[in-house]
């Protein structure tokens, strides 16, 4: 999903080494794919699937990406392929709400999105990074049109509750200050002869042409208040025309005021890999690439399908299913093959037949919390009064995240922001809350970063994904000793039965990890189709 953004009083280096002593490397892994520093997609295109023997049947289980996405290839090479589905529709966790749209979770709370037609918000996955070249792939091939998502916005804020009394920053002023400040340290000492060990005379003097620029310093390598400073920071009154066409500088922060208010470390999010220029979302809204999924499987998918049972025998698979909407009626679908992304903290709670060390893999792996917030506002105030344009603003406050939308720039009228990202404790806090409660309280921290919360909110709704009946958490989290002991065991063929989705890959999270992992899982088990059997 993900995700993504760092919590302001924790850096990540100190995070990553907390949590690479307390669980290990690959949990570290993880955390960095969920911070975006590790993760890149190893797709290279479709595979070929040539010679399926004439009406071989897969059923596959979950009309996710990865049910999708291995439904439209097994089906183009001539394989009978059923989906069950336990949503009304496609897309899973690629999902969009809308305005008119009706979310049930579980405790039965339901929330009708009274969103203005035309608005939305991604409850689950909400970009797409330009080496997610699967992904994309896809959208191409199902003329998804995609527009830009933009990650860094030097207008948006950094805040902390601890800092500033409270007062958020703007990002291009912590960035140009911390930056400065540093280039100017590194100067004094270079031009102390302090760094003649490593840096040699010529060097020096290229170091320091560097530092100059880097850091905005003035002719005496200084960051002081200045006209190269304010083009980084701003200015307190902006150049114009006319009798009103000189600019005000600004005035830097102090080092230590940026040190010690720890903003410095929401600076790198937009440098992370994940993040890096360019990122995509579809035009109106992620859901719409399940939605086009869903139109070119017409007629193999059965909606409302809750599966209760997973059999197989040497001949095949046969799945046990209720109507999700109504209990007591009980169906029965029969393939040669079965591919199940169900997930597993779902998957988990199923009678299936399958091997010790399968089903050892299904039950090991936890899933996180996470909580999305959208929230519907009388007008685009962030545009109209603070010139915000797509963006993130980070904060230490519970919420975490606030993602200004990136389509309808400039536009009049009501807007939806991301009001709230929420993970680890602060989403089970937040779970635990009715969503009208988690919506209240979102509004009520937002309003310490934008006071025009309080005069301009008008609704929202509330995603905690631990309590989305069909996946009863976000994703799937993996450590260093549970990838050792359970994954290859996870992505083995059991019999006729196979497992995918972003569980069963090294992109946790990510859309492309489902992606990829359906893609794999078919070519292996058009392989053994063609070989003959389920040896």
């Amino acid at each position: 999903m993900h995700g993504d953004d760092s919590q302001l009083s924790v850096t990540r280096r100190d995070l990553l080494r907390l949590i690479g002593l307390s669980a290990g490397g690959a949990a570290m892994y993880a955390v960095m794919n969920r911070l975006g520093l590790a993760a890149e997609s190893p797709y290279k295109g479709t595979p070929v699937l040539q010679g399926a023997p004439r009406g071989t049947s897969v059923l596959i289980l979950g009309a996710g990406l990865a049910g999708m996405v291995a439904a439209y290839e097994l089906r183009q090479a001539g394989y009978k392929v059923q989906v069950l589905e336990y949503n009304a529709r496609p897309g899973g966790r690629n999902w969009t709400l809308r305005g008119g749209d009706t979310y049930t979770e579980l405790g039965g709370f339901t929330q009708h999105c009274q969103f203005e037609r035309g608005l939305y918000i991604n409850p689950g996955p909400w970009r797409i990074p330009y080496h997610h070249r699967g992904l994309l792939d896809y959208c191409k091939k199902l003329n998804i049109p995609l527009q830009p998502f933009v990650q860094v916005n030097y207008n948006a804020y950094l805040h902390s509750a601890k800092a500033f009394d409270g007062k958020p920053q703007r990002y291009r002023a912590i960035n140009a200050d911390y930056r400065g400040h540093i280039a100017e340290l590194l100067a004094k000492v270079t031009q102390q002869g302090k760094l003649d060990a490593h840096v040699t005379k010529d060097e020096q003097g290229l170091l320091l042409d560097s530092l100059r620029q880097w850091g905005a310093l003035n002719e005496n390598y200084a960051y002081a208040a200045g006209p190269h400073v304010s083009n980084r920071r701003g200015y307190d009154r902006e150049p114009g025309g006319g009798l009103s066409a000189k600019p005000l500088d600004s005035q830097p922060l102090q080092l230590h005021d940026v040190l010690s208010s720890r903003l410095w470390s929401g600076l790198t999010d937009g440098e992370n890999y994940e993040f890096q220029d360019t990122l995509f979302q579809p035009v109106g809204g992620m859901g719409r690439i399940g939605e086009a999924f869903g139109k070119q499987l017409d007629g193999a998918i059965r909606y409302n399908a809750k599966v209760t049972a997973i059999h197989q025998d040497e001949h095949g698979v046969t799945v046990s299913y209720d109507d999700a909407r109504r209990a007591g009626h009980t169906q029965t679908a029969r393939a040669d093959w079965c591919i199940c992304t169900i997930p597993l903290s779902i998957l988990s709670q199923l009678p299936m037949n399958v091997s010790a060390p399968m089903a050892a893999a299904i039950g090991a792996v936890p899933y996180a919390a996470s909580v999305k917030v959208g929230l519907q506002f009388k007008r685009r105030f962030w545009e109209e009064d603070e010139h915000i344009y797509g963006g993130i603003t980070l904060t230490d406050l519970p919420i975490n995240t606030i993602s200004y939308p990136s389509s309808d720039f400039n536009r009049t009228g009501k807007g939806v922001l991301l009001g709230a990202y929420l993970y680890g404790l602060d989403a089970y806090q937040f779970t635990a809350m009715p969503p009208d409660e988690r919506v209240r309280r979102a509004v009520e921290y937002g309003s310490q970063i934008h006071p025009q919360y309080r005069q301009e909110f008008e609704n929202g709704v509330a995603v905690a994904w631990h309590r989305a009946p069909f996946t009863l958490g976000c994703f799937a989290t993996w450590t260093d000793e549970l990838r050792a002991k359970h994954y290859d065991n996870l992505c083995q063929i059991d019999g006729r039965i196979a497992l995918a989705g972003e569980h069963a890959s090294y992109l946790p999270a990510w859309q492309e990890g489902a992606v990829t992992s359906a893609l794999d899982v078919i070519s292996r088990l058009h392989q053994r189709v063609v070989a003959g059997g389920a040896a």
